[in-house]
C-alpha cells in the first residue's frame, strides 16, 4: 500500500557515485580498435595494390599517367 511516503534506504542500499572511468575505458578501447583496424586496412590495401596491376589502373583512373612506363624503364635498366 502506498501512503505517499518515500521508502527508507538502509545503510547498504545507498548508491555510490559513479565515476567516468568505465565509460572512458570503453571509449578508449573503441577508438584503439578503430585505429588498429584502420592501420591494418591501409596496409592491406597498400600491399594489395603494390603486388597487382590495380596500382597502375587506379592511377590511370585518377588521371596520373606514365608510372607504368617509368617502372618498365627502371626494371629494364636494372637487368
Amino acid at each position: 500500500m502506498n501512503t505517499g511516503q518515500r521508502p527508507r534506504l538502509g545503510v547498504f542500499s545507498r548508491m555510490t557515485p559513479r565515476t567516468m572511468e568505465p565509460l572512458a575505458r570503453k571509449l578508449f578501447k573503441g577508438v584503439l580498435f578503430v585505429e588498429v583496424a584502420g592501420a591494418v586496412g591501409a596496409y592491406w590495401l597498400f600491399h594489395r595494390m603494390n603486388v597487382s596491376q590495380v596500382y597502375y589502373k587506379s592511377n590511370e583512373w585518377a588521371g596520373i599517367y606514365g608510372i607504368r612506363e617509368q617502372d618498365q624503364e627502371t626494371w629494364s635498366n636494372k637487368q
